[in-house]
């Protein structure tokens, strides 16, 4: 059903996920991540709050591993679960349930967790690991897309890709990147042309915007010397 990457940027501690799914709507229920804390996917039957629970948790001193091991052994459905997290020190973790569609399965390493279910072969989950790993010079977002296409190239899902998400946090409380095809033929194709207008014309409104060290925001303060 989905097959997805958690992970964070050794240079700058950005967090984030990238998700790709047969279904509709990917980013509401899979992507889930916070500044400084950590990124969850969730999926195959999908359980959301292991990603806000696992949050919290790590907020609260935890690692990926010790939260992770947490959600699932208090989880009566975790047999047909899957989940990834990165925590905000690069530690990660992932689960397979038993009873999630063939081929399941996870792969983790420092800074990230790649996870996937109904797939063509554990190499989706190889290309896009590999393709994430190749371009550590590029900023997170760019990296978590390229994962995508690597790992959607590969045949991914076998029933194909509905929908398609980049979720990244910054600094901020509220997201730096959010790109989401919510309902497409060929989604991730429409997430690569949704990027490039987010990074043209969006970008420089959210790098303009109120922060917790500068309240105003530097649009704002443009703003108000233009009208001077």
């Amino acid at each position: 059903m989905t097959f997805s990457l958690a992970a964070r940027c050794e240079r700058t501690g950005q967090l984030g996920v990238g998700a790709v799914t047969a279904m509709r709507g990917v980013g509401k229920l899979v992507c889930h991540a916070r500044p400084g804390v950590g990124a969850v996917a969730t999926q195959a039957t999908m359980n959301p709050y292991y990603g806000y629970d696992g949050l919290d948790r790590i907020s609260g001193g935890g690692s990926a591993r010790e939260v992770l091991d947490a959600l699932v052994s208090k989880d009566a459905g975790r047999e047909v679960r899957q989940c990834g997290i990165v925590d905000s020190f690069g530690g990660s973790a992932a689960w397979t349930g038993s009873e999630t569609p063939h081929f399941a399965g996870h792969i983790t390493g420092e800074s990230y967790a790649a996870q996937g279910n109904r797939l063509v072969g554990r190499e989706t989950l190889e290309a896009t690991i590999e393709a994430f790993e190749e371009n550590k010079d590029l900023g997170l977002a760019e990296r978590l897309l390229l994962a995508l296409e690597a790992g959607e190239a590969t045949g991914a899902d076998k029933e194909g890709a509905r929908s398609a998400n980049i979720t990244v946090m910054g600094t901020e409380e509220y997201p730096l990147w959010d790109v989401r095809v919510d309902s497409a033929r060929d989604s991730v194709v429409e997430l690569r042309k949704l990027f490039a207008e987010f990074e043209e014309h969006l970008m420089p409104v959210i790098r303009g915007l109120p922060t917790r060290a500068d309240p105003v925001g530097e649009s704002a303060r443009r703003e108000q010397e233009g009208a001077v």
